[in-house]
């Protein structure tokens, strides 16, 4: 239950952080993608912001030896490139630019503005059901304990 209860609240903090700082706005996210143009670099501040706060919480749960609502810290030690993972790495990085969303940004704002977000939202339940079709090159990513 601590741990079901401990996602929900990180989940409603982390869409509440995305209203609040205007990462749900694709057209602030396209703003931020347009280098040549009227540039928005207030991503890369949430972007750093947000490495600095999941890196305090691995050093915390890596000196504590596990964290608080797992018995130990799995890290994926996977370092190859196969298919999968470059094409699904590009259909990402191009829906991003096209629709200016991601799956976090699209799932709040399907709360504030389901119009916008109801057709990435399904496109993205559909490459998802697509990747669970398509055979796996690889076998999946192994996590090593945090004594390791």
């Amino acid at each position: 239950m601590a741990k079901t209860a401990s996602a929900f609240a990180v989940g409603l903090l982390f869409g509440l952080g995305l209203l609040v700082s205007g990462m749900a706005d694709p057209a602030k996210i396209l703003a931020f993608l347009d280098v040549t143009g009227r540039w928005d670099p207030s991503l890369a501040f949430v972007m750093a912001g947000a490495v600095a706060v999941s890196t305090t919480g691995y050093l915390v749960a890596r000196r504590r030896g596990r964290p608080l609502l797992a018995s130990r810290l799995e890290i994926p030690n996977r370092r190859d490139l196969d298919p999968r993972l470059i094409s699904g790495a590009a259909v990402f990085g191009i829906g991003w630019g096209l629709a200016g969303l991601c799956p976090g940004p699209a799932l709040t704002l399907l709360t504030v503005a389901p119009a916008q977000a109801v057709t990435f939202v399904v496109a993205m339940v559909v490459g998802m059901l697509a990747f669970r079709l398509l055979p796996a090159a690889a076998p999946k990513p192994a996590v090593q304990g945090a004594d390791a």
